[in-house]
């Protein structure tokens, strides 16, 4: 693979990471409940901590698919350390549905008052992209074990 999709792949990474760590400053102080509180009643809440906490996750899984990425320019992509990382990957993703599980039942069953049909599926929409993608990162762990695999078994071989 050429390093110019890598590096664009990088590029994409890192405006997600901006992006979404722009959302987590800007969108609690926008937020319904925080109109008349302070910075730090608004950063204190419970459920913004929570958030705060399971995004985490998130970040670990950028990170690996950041880590991915160099080991693809560095032709290490068949090697123990990319299937690690993409194991990595699947636990941040599926660590990610559980935060988000959570976050919907509390929605759903604790927070009166408030509408929770628009939460609850955007929380199911998440859980299920993070499906998606845990179930991906699942296939390619697989394939690059067995890929990992003959390569060390042709390196025997010889």
């Amino acid at each position: 693979m050429k390093k110019g999709s890598t590096l664009f792949l990088r590029l994409v990474i890192c405006l997600i990471a901006i992006g979404v760590l722009a959302g987590m400053i800007w969108f609690p102080q926008t937020e319904g409940r925080a109109t008349n509180l302070d910075l730090i009643s608004i950063y204190t809440d419970p459920f913004i901590i929570y958030i705060y906490i399971a995004s985490i996750s998130f970040f670990v899984g950028l990170y690996q698919a950041f880590k991915l990425l160099h080991f693809i320019d560095a032709n290490k992509a068949f090697s123990q350390d990319a299937v690690h990382t993409i194991k990595t990957m699947k636990f941040a993703s599926l660590s990610l549905i559980g935060f988000i599980a959570l976050a919907v039942f509390y929605i759903r069953f604790f927070v009166h008052g408030d509408d929770s049909a628009g939460p609850t599926m955007l929380g199911i929409c998440m859980a299920f992209a993070f499906g998606v993608i845990a179930t991906a990162a699942g296939v390619f762990q697989k394939l690059f074990q067995n890929a990992v695999d003959i390569k060390s078994e042709n390196d025997l071989t010889v």
